[in-house]
């Protein structure tokens, strides 16, 4: 592809140079630059790419994507705002895949990562090679790729999406983040569908207020970005994003009136069942997950499943074929006669909705225990709100080290019980998170349910300068097989 096809491809872009010159591969990591690469210059919090244009043309660049001009002998394409621009030139590279592929985009609080997996459970009944892009894997078919961000880089997702379109992948779910969608990775890509799980409170260290959280959440329902919108009516939010959004709108929920409705819910330790009501016809369905958010999870697949015209059958079958997702309340056996769940749950709300689910599993005489902490450098706010929610829903609440990165740990577990205290209830400090599960566990009487909350899937611990192996889940089966050896 020649440079002057990608400028003609993008509003507001200015050509300075030839335009004849061909472009091999993009990138916006100087270290990533190869021979005939055209290479934008971010501006980023700490660095700013117009700072490592010459270091990229010594590497091979043949082009700059910048909003200055540089005092550099290659051609120049001038914009605005370089990181505007950098999704949509960079789906023009591409060859636009995502409208090669049926993709969902997924944004909200909690339940995403859940609900991109029950998409591709369905993709893969309806006899689709499936993907997925999120905050534990990517997936394209049977291929599992690690990831570094929920919502990837706009130049890294164009790969990506392109590697799902050359692999055959026919439909995809993806997560897209409040801050993907805020720092703008996701320009220039199409979603055939965008759907709203909640809002809770989360990311306020980097949006602020609950309203730009918002805000950045909404802007996956824009006409330029996705065909259909799929919003949640049980969540206060969704109905604010129902009532102002222009795309062609499906609804789901089970407390209100809405286009899917759930109704005569069955819960169980190791699923539920429920009847959709969907165009008319009630359609029995089961969710081999526990707890109730996963059925809301699974109707606002059924929703979208609708919006897209897909057949309801096959859909059913996909989502109950989904028998766990990593680090989402996942089970950790060794034999012993207590229950020990390993969840990703880091918000009041995501924290709350798993100690209420794991309470409904909680035998009568067994004490539901809960081990958890916060993220530094994160949002501080909802530090007391954990604590008071883990302290007044658990029966013993252990308050620990999260990840955190460049804080004292302490301080942070000394915000989270300031909310602790106000239950007026006891709770236990542990700094050290290996500690912590191994006294929960070494605690635990026959019939217990122990929830390790905060971390899930994540297989290290970040302090300031390191991260550490750290995955709640091996920890865990340490602490059994301790236990067990005494």
């Amino acid at each position: 592809m020649i440079l002057q096809t990608l400028v003609d491809g993008v509003r507001g872009a200015r050509l300075h140079g030839d335009g004849s010159v061909p472009i091999a591969d993009v990138a916006y990591d100087s270290r990533a630059v190869t021979p005939g690469t055209l290479f934008f210059c971010v501006p980023g919090e700490h660095v700013d790419g117009h700072d490592f244009a010459a270091r990229s043309v010594e590497a091979g660049a043949v082009a700059l994507v910048a909003e200055r001009p540089l005092d550099i002998p290659v051609p120049q394409v001038l914009v605005p705002s370089v990181r505007t621009a950098m999704g949509p030139l960079a789906s023009l590279f591409f060859g636009d895949p995502s409208r090669a592929l049926t993709l969902v985009g997924v944004t909200g609080t909690n339940g995403k990562t859940t609900t991109t997996f029950m998409f591709e459970a369905v993709f893969r009944a309806l006899g689709m090679t499936p993907g997925v892009i999120g905050t534990v894997e990517t997936h394209i078919g049977d291929t599992v790729l690690p990831v570094t961000r929920t919502t990837p880089e706009a130049i890294d997702l164009q790969r990506l999406l392109a590697t799902m379109r050359d692999a055959g992948v026919g439909g995809a779910a993806m997560e897209a983040s409040s801050e993907g969608l805020s720092f703008e990775r996701v320009e220039g890509t199409h979603f055939a569908c965008a759907v709203f799980t909640n809002l809770s409170q989360d990311h306020l260290n980097t949006h602020g207020t609950m309203d730009a959280y918002f805000d950045a959440k909404a802007l996956l329902f824009r006409p330029e970005m996705s065909e259909r919108a799929v919003v949640n009516l049980d969540d206060e939010r969704g109905r604010s994003l129902a009532a102002r959004t222009d795309l062609p709108l499906v609804t789901f929920a089970m407390d209100h009136e809405a286009d899917v409705r759930g109704h005569s819910l069955e819960l169980a330790r190791t699923g539920s069942s429920f009847i959709a009501d969907i165009g008319g016809r009630s359609v029995p369905i089961r969710v081999n997950l526990p707890a109730r958010y996963n059925v809301e999870n699974a109707l606002g697949v059924l929703a979208a499943a609708r919006a897209l015209g897909l057949p309801i059958g096959p859909v059913a079958e996909g989502i109950a074929s989904l028998r766990g997702v990593p680090g989402r309340m996942e089970p950790i056996e060794a034999g012993q006669d207590f229950t020990v769940l390993v969840d990703y749950a880091h918000t009041p709300d995501s924290l709350e909705s798993v100690l209420r689910a794991a309470r409904e599993i909680t035998r009568p005489g067994a004490r539901l225990v809960a081990v958890f902490g916060c993220g530094g450098d994160r949002d501080r706010g909802k530090r007391p709100l954990m604590g008071k929610v883990g302290a007044a829903l658990a029966d013993r609440a252990i308050i620990t080290s999260d990840n955190p990165r460049t804080e004292d740990p302490i301080t942070i577990i000394e915000e989270i019980e300031a909310g602790a205290r106000e239950t007026r209830r006891p709770f236990e400090r542990i700094p050290d998170r290996r500690e912590a599960i191994q006294a929960a566990i070494d605690g635990a009487s026959r019939g217990d349910v122990i929830v390790i909350a905060g971390k899930g899937h994540e297989a290290g611990q970040q302090f300031a300068d390191h991260t550490i192996p750290f995955d709640d889940r091996i920890v865990a089966r340490e602490a059994l097989q301790s236990r067990s050896r005494r």
